[in-house]
């Protein structure tokens, strides 16, 4: 007999971000189980956080993985693995730099860098910005469609000149960034910024963070706009091949 353990580990191997919801029944199809028997694992899963039901009463993974994922991330010494690459990032460019990982429909910094010259940012390690309008959040929103969901329930707010408001188009603006790779945020966070972001990966490609690189705009989007979106993405596929991520290509 599969253990409880087993058991809740084979429930959450079934959420992908082709299935991102699944509802008892279907849980219970899958795994081979009576509905009654996968629905008190899932709501105890519910109770200690590690899945959320939504109004279409469908489970998704919960903020409770997300916590054990930051955890991880310390516990195999980002901070160390990952110290060397963004500095070599910002010595070669005049921008902040950050780790981000998704939180609530915000994304939390969890690394900063800064190079010399750099337009000053409030930033710090733990704070938080809209993931709707910002490199980062744009990258984690795309590769996760999970996160999407509490991304519009905290509502799509104009932080600057060009915040995207409407729904229909930030779904379209991630498309194009899950096609090219990286995202983009001009002047729709701060006043005068722009920033790049680029997907940090886990071990099974799962897209667990984000690297960016944030300037003063004119400086972004001048002779060194091409390099620096170059850097950003070979920086995050450096990272992700320190925390495990082995690309097949």
């Amino acid at each position: 007999m599969i253990s409880s353990v087993e058991k809740l580990i084979k429930i959450l191997d079934l959420f992908t971000n082709e299935e991102p919801a699944l509802g008892n029944k279907e849980i219970a199809e899958k795994l081979n189980m009576s509905p009654s028997s996968s629905h008190h694992l899932v709501k105890t899963m519910c109770k200690d956080g590690m899945l959320i039901q939504g109004k279409d009463r469908k489970y998704r993974l919960g903020w409770k993985l997300l916590e054990w994922s930051s955890k991880v991330m310390y516990q195999q010494d980002i901070h160390l693995e990952a110290g060397p690459i963004i500095s070599n990032l910002v010595l070669q460019f005049r921008g902040n730099s950050h780790i981000g990982m998704f939180h609530e429909g915000e994304v939390r910094f969890v690394m900063k860098m800064s190079s010399p010259h750099a337009e000053h940012m409030a930033t710090y390690i733990g704070a938080r910005k809209p993931a709707h309008c910002t490199s980062s959040g744009k990258v984690l929103l795309a590769f996760n469609p999970s996160f999407i969901q509490p991304t519009f329930a905290k509502g799509l707010l104009k932080h600057s000149t060009n915040t995207i408001t409407c729904i229909n188009q930030l779904n379209e603006e991630l498309k194009d960034i899950r096609k090219r790779g990286y995202a983009i945020s001009d002047d729709e966070n701060d006043n005068g910024m722009y920033g790049v972001a680029a997907p940090i990966k886990s071990y099974n490609g799962q897209v667990i963070a984000a690297l960016n690189l944030v300037g003063e705009r004119n400086y972004m989007i001048g002779k060194e706009k091409t390099r620096i979106i170059q850097s950003v993405i070979r920086s995050a596929q450096m990272i992700s091949k320190q925390v495990g991520y082995m690309s097949l290509m």
